[in-house]
């Protein structure tokens, strides 16, 4: 190239599952039938309410035009009534929450408003990869804090406070975890304010899994205090399977809000207005919904916990969200080793953990975001290569 790029990319891969579903494309055109149960796309339909909203608003003549930054009032007071029917969190829709176009959006805002060169920002090993390049990307410095098996996957506080947090800006968690499958509770996050209070850190619950095999729904800001300290990420792509819609939430104190939304706003011109009317439609659904969804989720565990079984994986059942996690045996070196030979010699493509850091190495992951159909094939061909 000519024109160097920014330093900040030498500091960022490109991400695991945007390379490896290339390499599963080529595989398939090469004639190979790959079965990919790695991906947490949900595969099912939207509330059907919703998409009938999307058909009827989209038809009008003036709804094309660019949308506030901060989104509707409409989605903003859904959004607000979800919070409090579900979690139990009062949240004022004028000031208190900011509709995103994903989550994952308001991953690079929240970092981008409050971390410095030099910050320090705390990222779950394992967790989701992108808060540790999103952080460097704003030039903040990543500290990883481990979560193990031996803990329950929660944050082992009296470690975090032998360290030296003085510049420690921000704490990323994410509960019901990601890639584990642990709960939240009330304890962990009343614990988690008490922390950030002590210490003064910023720390944000990304929290998109509440509704998925779960109907205890917890929220980090319904501990006393939380406002203060934490900010909450939702979404609408797991919960209500709108993953490609693109409709996400940030949710917390005013203040807090304000400054994201001076990153946002240079970032992008607002969401759809159609696509805002059907999100306020689909937070309407009541928790039948839920209950169908997740009776189809059901059946789909029970056939990934088999495939877990055949592999001689030890797992979790109290596990909640689209995945299910299991520990590899021992005569595999770790989760790669395992992942590769089953893609290798079965054309079924399962998470190896090492990508969610070094905790996750021991770990395989399996989405439920295929049919159950699709799940039983994938078990009978891999127990043709152990048995």
């Amino acid at each position: 190239m000519k024109v160097k790029p920014a330093d900040r990319t030498k500091s960022v891969q490109e991400y695991y599952f945007s390379a490896k579903l290339r390499q599963i494309a080529m595989m398939r055109q090469s004639g190979i039938d790959v079965i990919n149960l790695g991906i947490g796309s949900p595969d099912l339909p939207p509330p059907p309410s919703a998409v009938q909203k999307i058909r009827e608003e989209a038809m009008k003549p003036d709804v094309h035009g660019y949308q506030s930054y901060n989104g509707i009032p409409a989605l903003r007071n859904a959004m607000a009534g979800w919070y409090k029917k579900y979690f139990g969190v009062e949240l004022n829709p004028e000031n208190e929450i900011l509709p995103l176009i994903g989550s994952k959006e308001g991953i690079m805002h929240i970092t981008m408003a409050f971390v410095n060169p030099g910050d320090e920002v705390l990222v779950p090993d394992p967790g989701y990869p992108s808060y540790s390049s999103v952080t460097r990307l704003a030039g903040g410095t990543v500290r990883y804090y481990d979560l193990t098996a031996k803990n329950s996957w929660m944050p082992d506080f009296c470690k975090l406070e032998d360290s030296d947090l003085e510049t420690v800006k921000l704490m990323w968690v994410n509960y019901p975890n990601m890639p584990t499958g642990q709960r939240g509770s009330v304890i962990l996050f009343e614990r988690l304010v008490k922390f950030a209070e002590k210490h003064n850190i910023l720390v944000i619950n990304d929290n998109p899994y509440s509704f998925i095999l779960s109907s205890n729904y917890k929220s980090i800001l319904s501990a006393e205090g939380s406002k203060n300290v934490a900010l909450e990420l939702n979404s609408l792509s797991k919960s209500h399977n709108m993953a490609g819609w693109r409709i996400g939430l940030v949710a917390g104190h005013r203040e807090y809000i304000t400054e994201i939304l001076k990153v946002k706003s240079n970032m992008d011109s607002g969401m759809f207005l159609p696509v805002q009317m059907a999100a306020a439609e689909a937070l309407k659904a009541g928790k039948e919904w839920f209950d169908e969804l997740n009776a189809v989720y059901k059946q789909r565990r029970t056939v990934a916990e088999e495939i877990m079984n055949i592999l001689g994986c030890r797992f979790d059942k109290r596990q909640s969200g689209l995945f299910l996690w299991g520990e590899v045996p021992d005569s595999y070196g770790d989760g790669e080793q395992l992942a590769d030979k089953i893609l290798e010699e079965t054309h079924v493509f399962v998470t190896p953990g090492f990508i969610f850091g070094r905790n996750g190495s021991k770990y395989i992951r399996i989405s439920l975001c295929s049919s159950k159909e699709v799940l039983v094939k994938a078990k009978e061909r891999i127990k043709n290569i152990i048995s």
